[in-house]
């Protein structure tokens, strides 16, 4: 039987505990029969325990995991104020053993539990979980991270980002560094262009409250796009653990800005307007409820980076996400520079030298050849070796879970990376808020604005 650890989720009662959290945890005690959990919740909401324990049941369900249930069946539910020190003091009491406090609250009030806590007495092997985004710019992270440090010492400090899930990370890992094929030409030597992109199909979904304030920018690429660049484009660790593999990362995210440093002409912005999406009609994101047209919140962001080291200066990263569009595609595509001589007689020059693309969820690798052959033998031609990798049958959370109650923060944001990526894009922040970069207009279910390149 391992350590029995307290897992006390502050913010219970909301969506991402019952959607994420819960099923993870389900899924964790399912595939680890020797892991002892108590489970606490807290959150606004006057949830009876009876409540509680449903939604708890309901996700346990949902993640195949009902016989688990009665192994969190002393599970406790406060309504609380979390920024109050007493409240807190009151969820604290009688805890004794290892303790993961999971902050599953919004930003602001996340900071302010967090500059009570600094003044109350915690066990000591307390372990602080943050969602994302840490801070509101560097400053702000710059501020949550001293207040943090009063709390825990650093490698205490879990900022979660699920985005990158150990396997992916791993599979990623595996295909740069084990290969010969490709890891003597991962560097501007040889590769073209980096393109790293999460599209959705999915539209606000009843998300304003949050994704309005933040908006296509802050939601993916201040944070899990930027943790891409930084494991693409880093220099390879000695090791995987806490402090190799993290700086290397912070190592690469220094390095970065945006490219030229014009943040006008190297980010673009849009939002979506009425469409259809696998027939059904949604609305513009200005009309969705809980959206303040005048925030001019863009739904589809595109920037353009550069990594100033030997290794990578002069190859343009682009980073993009974007929301109800015609497509889910979650992919890293790395371009390779054309060959610096085709014979003459085989037509048809290629505008690259090959492409690897790197699908997220599922996880597969495609590599894209130039090949002649077929009617036309001197006719080059695109094929494609594509396998699947890898796959992890667990959820994203689960594994992060897994981490986090293991105390293994090798994969959590560091401090210093979490306020180099607020760094990188306040140039363009800045740009946006002055009006310099015009926001565009796409229908829901397109493929963006028609002047958009959308893939390689």
């Amino acid at each position: 039987m391992s350590k029995p650890t307290t897992l006390l989720i502050l913010g219970a009662s909301g969506d991402l505990t019952s959607r994420l959290l819960l099923p993870a945890i389900g899924q964790l005690l399912e595939r680890e029969p020797d892991r002892h959990l108590m489970l606490k919740g807290a959150g606004s909401d006057a949830w009876s325990e009876r409540r509680w324990k449903e939604a708890v049941r309901t996700a346990f369900a949902s993640a195949e995991a009902e016989d688990q249930v009665e192994r969190v069946s002393d599970t406790t539910y406060t309504k609380a104020d979390v920024t109050d020190a007493a409240a807190l003091t009151g969820l604290l009491d009688g805890i004794t053993g290892s303790l993961v406090i999971y902050f599953a609250l919004p930003p602001a009030v996340t900071a302010a539990a967090c500059g009570v806590l600094k003044d109350l007495t915690l066990p000591e092997d307390t372990v602080l979980a943050l969602e994302k985004p840490f801070g509101g710019d560097e400053e702000g992270a710059r501020e949550l991270n001293a207040t943090l440090l009063k709390i825990v010492p650093e490698h205490r400090i879990f900022r979660v980002d699920h985005f990158l899930g150990r396997s992916t990370l791993l599979n990623i890992l595996g295909v740069r560094f084990a290969n010969r094929l490709i890891e003597p030409v991962w560097s501007a030597d040889h590769v073209q262009s980096v393109l790293v992109r999460y599209d959705e199909s999915l539209a606000l979904e009843g998300r304003a409250r949050y994704y309005d304030k933040a908006g296509a920018m802050i939601d993916m690429i201040q944070s899990h796009l930027l943790q891409v660049l930084a494991i693409l484009a880093m220099e390879e660790p000695v090791d995987l653990d806490e402090i190799d593999l993290r700086d290397a990362k912070s190592a690469a995210l220094r390095a970065t800005h945006i490219w030229d440093d014009n943040a006008v002409r190297s980010s673009r912005r849009a939002r979506y307007t009425a469409g259809t999406i696998d027939g059904r009609e949604l609305p513009s994101y200005v009309d969705e409820e809980g959206v303040d047209p005048s925030r001019q919140t863009e739904t589809l962001a595109e920037i353009v980076c550069e990594v100033r080291t030997s290794r990578w200066a002069g190859v343009p990263f682009t980073l993009r996400s974007g929301k109800a569009l015609r497509d889910k595609t979650a992919e890293i595509v790395v371009a390779f520079k054309p060959v610096r001589h085709i014979p003459d007689g085989l037509t048809g020059a290629p505008a690259d030298g090959g492409l690897l693309r790197l699908s997220l969820s599922p996880d597969r690798i495609e590599l894209e050849l130039n090949v002649n052959g077929g009617d036309d033998p001197f006719a080059l031609r695109r094929e494609k070796l594509s396998t699947r990798i890898g796959r992890s049958t667990l959820q994203a959370y689960t594994e992060v879970l897994s981490q986090l109650l293991d105390g293994d923060v090798a994969l959590s944001v560091r401090g210093d990376a979490a306020e180099e990526c607020w760094r990188i894009i306040q140039p363009v922040r800045d740009a946006w808020a002055r009006g310099e970069v015009h926001l565009e207009d796409y229908p829901a279910g397109s493929l963006g604005p028609a002047e958009w390149a959308t893939s390689h």
